[in-house]
C-alpha cells in the first residue's frame, strides 16, 4: 500500500511588531497571546509553536515578562519552540543590504543565546524580495528560504531554486496561499476533518511528481494564536490518505533536502504580482521615513563606524550598538514603509531620528579626538569613500579683510577658496542705562556671550563705551570680574553704548584633495589676490600659517582650480564646468549637454496628478487631472562659480486642493504652489546636483519629477541591496492587483539607448518609473494619501489592511527631495555611474581644530583604500580589534585593498564576521581579493601601528 501523505501543520503567528495600532499597543496583545501558548506548551509537550522568524516578538515579550526567560531557552532548544533567524522581519527594498546584514547577524546571535535559531530564512510578508537574498542567506549559514510574495507565475511547486546575481543559488519553499493558507483549519472542531481534507487536496497540487516528502501547512495569520486543544483535534480528524502531525517550521525544513537539483531556478528578485499583492505603492508613501532612513544609514555605515574603526576609539561601540537597534527595529515590514498609522509612523521617524544622532555623536567624539591636534582656525577633513578624492568642502571660517580667502593644507598648497557668504561682524550696539549694566554682564557665561567666546574687552568712558571682541576660540584668562572693576572706576555716564563685535566670519567652499577613508587638515588664510594656479610652495619659501595675506605669483585670474580641474561659470540662465552644461529653459526644465555630444532637453518637469488610493497602491482618480505646466517662472542666481555655481529655478504652479473619492475626480479649487529647484555644479562633478522643495498645502495627490532620456529605454538598470537590477517597462500581472511598473531604486536608477543615457542619482530608496514607452524616467516626489488601505480600491481587488484615516499621510507642509541627473554615453559600468553615485552621496566631513594656533597642519593621513574595477564598499567597521570591509564587485574582477599605516595580515570572513582563510600581503602591503561578479566579500584586516 501507498504511504500516507504526510501534512506537517506548522502552529505560529504573524505577528506585526508595529502597524494600524502603535507598538505598545500591540505589544499589550503579544504578551497576552504569549502568556497564553506558554502556559499550554508547559502543560502539553505535543504544543508546538513557530514565533514568526522574528527575535524582536521574543524580545518585547521578555522585556514584559524576564521570568518566561528560562521557559523560552527550554522550549527551543526542545525544539518545540522556533525563533529566529531575523531579529526583525524587515521591507527588503527599503533599507540598505548593510541593514539586512545587521539584521541576519543580531538575529541569528539573539537567537543563540535563547537556544538556537530556526535554520530558515523566514520572508513570510515582505513586499517582494531583493535580488542578492539568496547569497545572504547562504552567506549566514541558512540552506532553505521560506517566501510567500513575488514569485513568477512560471513556478508550479511548492520548491523551487533562487538564484543570486553571483550565482549563488539557495532551496526555495514558496507559500501556496500565503503564511496563513491552514488558519482556518480548527475554528470549528466539527469541520476540521473537512477542512483538512479540502487542504490536503489543494496542497497535493504543488506536489511535482515523485515528491514525497511532506507538506506544509501553515496553521496561524496575523496576530492570532492557535487554538488551544490543536493537538487534540488534528489526532481526531481522519482523512483518507493523508497523516496529519503539528510540528514547527524547523521540523518541517528538516524533512526537505537542501539540495536545488532537479528544482526550476528563478533568477534574481522576487517582484511579481502573479500569485500575490506586492503593495508597491509604500515604496512612495511617506517619503520623509525613506529619506530619514537613507540619511541615518549613511551616517553610521559609512562615517560613524569607519571613523571609530580606523582612528582607534572603541569606546563608542555602545552608542554604534544603539543606532543599530533603531535603524533594524526601524527598517520593519510595516515600520518604514509608512504603511501603519500616524503613530506609527511618528515613533519610526523618532527612531530613525535618534540613530541619526546617534551617529552624529559618534562622529563628533572620534572628531574631536583626531582633531584636537590642529590648529584652532584650521579644520580636519574626512573623506568616507576608499579612494583619494578631491571634493568640495563647505567651511565657516575667520579671517581677516573681506578680500578673497584660500584653504592653506599642510604640503603649503594653496586652494581658492569661493566666498559664499559673510557673517555680520556687528552682533549688538545698544544704550543703556549705567544702572543696567550689572544685568548685561549676566550675559557672560564664562568666557561665552553670544555663543561666541570673548576674545578682548574695553571700557572707555570718555565715549561711554563698553566693547567686546568675540570669536570661535577666545581667550581663556578672560575673567568677567576684571569688566565690573572697570566700569565701577567709569564714575560719570549716565547711559552707556555696549557694543559685542565678531570676527570677521565667511562661509567659503573650496576643493580640497583628502586621502582614501583618510584625513587632511586646512587653515583659511586671506588672499591679496586670486590664485591663478595652486601648486606646491616653492623650495626655501616661507608660507605664513594664519592670517595675513599671500602675494599671489602674477597678476593672472582664477583660470583653473586644482588638479586641472576647470570653474564653473555662469552666463544668465547657462551654467558650465566643463565637464557638464546646464541651461535653464523658459519653462523651468533644464537641458543638459556634455562635451561627447549627449543632450538631453526638458528635464525636471514637474507632474501633478490625483491620487485616491492609500499607503499601500496608488490609484488616479477615474477622471485625472494631470498638472504639469507652470503659471510663471523665474531663475536666481544664488552663487556664481568659480568652485560652485547654484540657481534657484522658481516655477508657481496652481494644483487642485484635493479629490473626491466618491466622484472619481480631483476638486476644482486651487492652491497657489511654489516650488522651487535648486540647481548646483560643482567643478569637477559630470552631474547636477538637483533640490526640489515646496509647501504641501493639497491632498489626495501624486508629484513626480520628469527626466527626459536621450534616446528611448527598453529597460532601466537600478542599484539597490548590493545589485544593480535590470528591470524592463511592465510588470507581470495575474494576481489581485494590477501591476503598474513602478519601482524601487537606491543609489540610482539609469536608462537610455546608443545616442545617450541619463542617470539620477539618490540618497534615499526612491520610486520610478520608465513611461512614454520608455523615453522619460518618473521619480516620485510625493504620494499624499489620507488612508491606510481602502475597502476598495481601484487597482487591488481586496483590503491590505483596515480602513483608517492617515491625515499626517497627506504629507502637508515643506516638503524637499535631493538628487542628481548625470548625462553620459556609453553603458553604466563604462561611465562609472557607480562612482558617481558614491560621491554624490558622501560628502567630506569637518571637524574643527581644537590645539594651538601657532602650531603647524599635520599631515594627511590615508585609512585604507580599496582599488579595483567595479569594485565598491559598503561598510567598514571594527570587529575585535580588527577592521572589517565589506565590498561587492559589479564583474569578475578583484579588489586591491591597502592601509596608510600598513597590514600585519588579512583574511577572508564570512558574513556574520567569522575569520576564514589568511590573505597573503604582498611586498607592496596590498591584498588581492579576486572577486567573481556580484559577490558580497567580507574581509578582516590586521592593521600596522
Amino acid at each position: 500500500m501507498d504511504e500516507p501523505t504526510e501534512i506537517i501543520v506548522v502552529p505560529h503567528t504573524h505577528w506585526d511588531r508595529e502597524w494600524y495600532e502603535p507598538f505598545q499597543r500591540f505589544r499589550l496583545r503579544l504578551v497576552a497571546l504569549l502568556d497564553d501558548v506558554f502556559d499550554r506548551m508547559a502543560h502539553d509537550e505535543r504544543q508546538r509553536f513557530t514565533l514568526d522568524g522574528q527575535l524582536a516578538a521574543v524580545d518585547d515579550y521578555l522585556e514584559v515578562r524576564p521570568e518566561r526567560r528560562e521557559q523560552v531557552i527550554a522550549l527551543v532548544r526542545a525544539g518545540r519552540l522556533a525563533i529566529g533567524p531575523w531579529q526583525i522581519l524587515l521591507d527588503e527594498f527599503l533599507c540598505s543590504g548593510e541593514n539586512i546584514v545587521r539584521n541576519l547577524e543580531r538575529g541569528l546571535a539573539r537567537s543563540a543565546a535563547l537556544g538556537g535559531a530556526m535554520p530558515v530564512g523566514y520572508l513570510p510578508d515582505m513586499f517582494g524580495h531583493i535580488a542578492q537574498m539568496p547569497q545572504l542567506l547562504a552567506g549566514a549559514g541558512l540552506a532553505h528560504a521560506c517566501v510567500f510574495r513575488g514569485v513568477p507565475d512560471r513556478v508550479r511547486s511548492h520548491a523551487f531554486a533562487w538564484q543570486a546575481p553571483d550565482g549563488t543559488t539557495i532551496r526555495t519553499e514558496y507559500l501556496p496561499g500565503g503564511y496563513g493558507n491552514a488558519a482556518g483549519l480548527m475554528d470549528d472542531p466539527r469541520l476540521v476533518t473537512r477542512r483538512a481534507t479540502d487542504l490536503a487536496d489543494r496542497l497535493r497540487g504543488w506536489r511535482p511528481a515523485g515528491d514525497d516528502t511532506p507538506i506544509l501547512a501553515m496553521y496561524g495569520t496575523d496576530h492570532a494564536a492557535p487554538a488551544p486543544d490543536a493537538p487534540d483535534l488534528l489526532a481526531a480528524a481522519a482523512v483518507d490518505g493523508v497523516r496529519l502531525r503539528l510540528g514547527t517550521l524547523a521540523e518541517y525544513f528538516a524533512t526537505q533536502p537542501a539540495t536545488v537539483a532537479g528544482l526550476p531556478t528563478v533568477a534574481g528578485e522576487l517582484r511579481s504580482h502573479a500569485r500575490a499583492n506586492i503593495l508597491p505603492g509604500v515604496i512612495s508613501v511617506r517619503a520623509h521615513l525613506k529619506q530619514a532612513m537613507g540619511r541615518a544609514e549613511r551616517r553610521v555605515e559609512r562615517y560613524a563606524e569607519p571613523l571609530a574603526a580606523l582612528y582607534h576609539d572603541q569606546s563608542v561601540q555602545r552608542f554604534l550598538d544603539m543606532a543599530w537597534a533603531r535603524l533594524i527595529d526601524a527598517s520593519c515590514h510595516d515600520s518604514v514603509t509608512g504603511c501603519g498609522c500616524d503613530e506609527t509612523a511618528e515613533q519610526v521617524a523618532a527612531r530613525l531620528a535618534e540613530a541619526d544622532q546617534l551617529g552624529r555623536a559618534v562622529c563628533d567624539l572620534v572628531g574631536a579626538r583626531v582633531a584636537a591636534g590642529v590648529p584652532r582656525d584650521g579644520y580636519l577633513l574626512f573623506n568616507p569613500t576608499p579612494a583619494t578624492r578631491t571634493a568640495l568642502v563647505r567651511l565657516d571660517v575667520e579671517v581677516p579683510g573681506d578680500g578673497p580667502v584660500g584653504l592653506l593644507d599642510a604640503d603649503g598648497r594653496v586652494a581658492p577658496a569661493q566666498v559664499l557668504d559673510r557673517a555680520r561682524t556687528l552682533l549688538a550696539d545698544d544704550v543703556v542705562p549705567a544702572a543696567d549694566l550689572p544685568a548685561v554682564l549676566t550675559r557672560v557665561h564664562g568666557t561665552e556671550l553670544y555663543g561666541q567666546e570673548i576674545t578682548a574687552w574695553s571700557v572707555s568712558p570718555t565715549d561711554a563705551t563698553l566693547t567686546f571682541e568675540v570669536a570661535r576660540h577666545g581667550d581663556p584668562a578672560f575673567d568677567v570680574e576684571d569688566v565690573r572693576l572697570a566700569l565701577a572706576a567709569a564714575i560719570g555716564p549716565e547711559r552707556w553704548r555696549v557694543r559685542i563685535v565678531a570676527a570677521p566670519r565667511v562661509a567659503v567652499a573650496a576643493l580640497v584633495e583628502v586621502p582614501a577613508l583618510g584625513l587632511a587638515a586646512v587653515r583659511p588664510m586671506a588672499l591679496a589676490q586670486a590664485l591663478p594656479e595652486p601648486g606646491p610652495a616653492p623650495a626655501g619659501s616661507s608660507v605664513p600659517r594664519s592670517g595675513g595675506p599671500v602675494a599671489a605669483p602674477g597678476p593672472a585670474p582664477i583660470r583653473r582650480l586644482t588638479g586641472g580641474v576647470r570653474p564653473v561659470t555662469v552666463v544668465d540662465r547657462t551654467v558650465d564646468n566643463g565637464l557638464l552644461r546646464v541651461e535653464v529653459a523658459e519653462d523651468g526644465t533644464l537641458g543638459l549637454f556634455t562635451p561627447d555630444g549627449v543632450r538631453v532637453d526638458g528635464v525636471g518637469r514637474i507632474v501633478d496628478g490625483g491620487d485616491v488610493g492609500d499607503s499601500y497602491n496608488y490609484a488616479p482618480p477615474a477622471a485625472d487631472e494631470l498638472v504639469d505646466k507652470p503659471r510663471a517662472v523665474r531663475t536666481v542666481v544664488v552663487h556664481d562659480g568659480p568652485v560652485v555655481a547654484v540657481l534657484d529655478v522658481i516655477r508657481e504652479y496652481r494644483w487642485p486642493v484635493g479629490a473626491d473619492v466618491d466622484a472619481g475626480s480631483r476638486r476644482v479649487e486651487r492652491e497657489t504652489i511654489i516650488v522651487t529647484t535648486r540647481v548646483e555644479l560643482r567643478a569637477g562633478e559630470p552631474f547636477a546636483r538637483l533640490r526640489l522643495s515646496f509647501d504641501n498645502r493639497c491632498d489626495d495627490h501624486r508629484v513626480r519629477l520628469h527626466l527626459p532620456l536621450p534616446a528611448p529605454a527598453r529597460s532601466s538598470y537600478a542599484e539597490g541591496q548590493f545589485a544593480v537590477v535590470e528591470r524592463g517597462l511592465t510588470a507581470e500581472g495575474g494576481g489581485g492587483e494590477v501591476p503598474l511598473p513602478t519601482f524601487p531604486a537606491s543609489g540610482f536608477v539609469a536608462a537610455g539607448g546608443a545616442e545617450g543615457s541619463l542617470a539620477v542619482l539618490l540618497s534615499q530608496p526612491t520610486e520610478y518609473e520608465l513611461t512614454d514607452s520608455g523615453g522619460e524616467l518618473a521619480v516620485t516626489v510625493l504620494r499624499a494619501i489620507g488612508m491606510l488601505s481602502r475597502n476598495r480600491h481601484a487597482l487591488r481587488d481586496e483590503p491590505a489592511g483596515p480602513q483608517l484615516p492617515t491625515p499626517l499621510a497627506q504629507c502637508r507642509g515643506e516638503r524637499s527631495v535631493e538628487l542628481a541627473v548625470l548625462p553620459f554615453r556609453g553603458d553604466w559600468r563604462s561611465a562609472g555611474v557607480p562612482a558617481a553615485a558614491e560621491a554624490y552621496r558622501h560628502e567630506l566631513l569637518a571637524f574643527p581644530g581644537a590645539s594651538d594656533p601657532t602650531v603647524g597642519l599635520p599631515a594627511p593621513v590615508a585609512g585604507l583604500t580599496v582599488d579595483g574595477d567595479g569594485v565598491t564598499l559598503t561598510s567598514v567597521r571594527d570587529r575585535a580589534g580588527r577592521v572589517e570591509l565589506r565590498v561587492v564587485a559589479t564583474r569578475d574582477t578583484s579588489a586591491v585593498i591597502g592601509a596608510g599605516r600598513g597590514l600585519r595580515g588579512a583574511c577572508r570572513a564570512d558574513l556574520l564576521g567569522h575569520p576564514g582563510e589568511p590573505l597573503p600581503v604582498d611586498g607592496d602591503g596590498l591584498v588581492r581579493l579576486p572577486l567573481r561578479a556580484w559577490e558580497i566579500a567580507t574581509v578582516q584586516l590586521d592593521l600596522a601601528g
